[in-house]
């Protein structure tokens, strides 16, 4: 474990910490967001906040695929298992987000509904293979980080002529979302709080490379650094950050080299671009229709495709009443600026996504006890 140690020496952290308290400007403030929930666990995890300068200022954005899913789109998914009698498959994370009706995928399962939890695509297509009489549906979430393995089970099931094998497809776009943060007048100003950076996500980034943020950084005139995992990664980052903005700057830099470059994994690029394409527009919890930010599989796979293959209705759901997931995903509100975070909201009874999710803002909060209050039951509250 010597190579992840130098990434969280204590005594490399402290010079990070006066280098970046040396090069912020007193009369500045810098409010620099990171996209990836891996990041906000960073920062919590090993207390950077704590090290940086009163005036710098860590702003939580999506944060995680999980955390950005439509309340509709899981009613969806709980549609296809009541009404179509499926075999659903899909991670874990996704068993727990409340869903509309105080339904969850856990929920339904517990009900009688067979929705089972996979670790990948693989396990997916085991199932369709033991179970050639049911239909299964594989609900595929994430960003570009998981969607080459999606496009490679459509194509596995096509070789191998699966016709009880489908994907619900659910795979969103980190550029464009983005994009929509520093575009869209509602987000861009948080409640009057400017982004004047971001962090780019790691694992993101290494299968797409840093070339897709250079047209809104200079469109948008704001810096990004792609920027690693480790508490080291993102103290280097931020410094890169706080000198590129008191110089006027507004680049891409690398900071995530060892894993990340320029033009990325061009090989899972093509892939994907294979078996998917772009939808006009698709909606993001806290964000709402952003266009050219999702995918769904091209027509020469449609036979795997659950959307076209099954009915499902429109649905839009409401979040729950009190949870300020959509604000606290757009960066516009903290997880202790939520009236049920720490007391209806804990990660046992979550309310919304962001408390689900490990990667959630509201997750990384409770787990390294940022701002935790007492828990307390939905009797006691009553």
């Amino acid at each position: 474990m010597k190579y992840v140690d130098e990434f969280r020496q204590q005594s490399l952290a402290r010079r990070l910490a006066s280098a970046i308290a040396a090069e912020v400007e007193p009369d500045r403030r810098y409010h620099l967001m990171e996209f990836c929930g891996g990041h906000t666990h960073a920062i919590f995890r090993y207390g950077v906040q704590d090290l940086m300068p009163d005036n710098v200022r860590f702003v939580h954005g999506p944060g995680c695929p999980v955390c950005v899913l439509p309340i509709g789109r899981i009613d969806n998914a709980i549609h296809l298992v009541e009404a179509q009698d499926v075999i659903l498959c899909t991670y874990g994370d996704l068993l727990r987000v409340p869903a509309g009706g105080k339904k969850s995928l856990l929920k339904v399962k517990a009900a009688g509904g067979d929705v089972r939890m996979v670790y990948s695509t693989q396990d997916a297509l085991r199932i369709a293979h033991e179970h050639p009489g049911r239909q299964v549906v594989f609900f595929a979430i994430g960003f570009e980080t998981t969607t080459p393995p999606t496009a490679v089970a459509i194509k596995q099931a096509q070789a191998e002529r699966l016709e009880n094998f489908s994907v619900f497809c659910n795979h969103v776009l980190t550029p464009a979302a983005i994009q929509n943060i520093l575009e869209s007048p509602e987000v861009r100003e948080l409640g009057g709080v400017s982004i004047d950076g971001f962090f780019g996500p790691s694992h993101v980034s290494s299968v797409i490379g840093s070339r897709p943020y250079e047209f809104f950084a200079e469109e948008y005139q704001k810096p990004v650094v792609i920027a690693g995992f480790e508490p080291l990664d993102v103290m280097q980052s931020a410094l890169m950050l706080v000198r590129q903005i008191n110089a006027g700057r507004h680049e891409v830099e690398n900071e995530y080299t060892r894993v990340v470059t320029r033009e990325g994994n061009l090989k899972a690029q093509r892939l994907v671009a294979e078996v998917l394409e772009l939808r006009r527009s698709f909606e993001w919890r806290g964000l709402g229709m952003v266009p050219y930010s999702a995918l769904r599989i091209k027509q020469a796979y449609a036979q795997f495709d659950a959307e076209q293959r099954f009915e499902i209705p429109a649905s839009k759901a409401e979040d729950v009443k009190g949870c300020e997931c959509p604000a606290i995903l757009r960066g516009a509100k903290r997880p202790s600026d939520c009236q049920l975070f720490g007391t209806l909201c804990t990660p046992e009874n979550p309310m919304g996504s962001c408390m689900v999710s490990s990667e959630g803002a509201c997750a990384a909060y409770w787990s390294y006890g940022r701002f935790r209050r007492p828990a307390t039951s939905p009797d006691a509250a009553a």
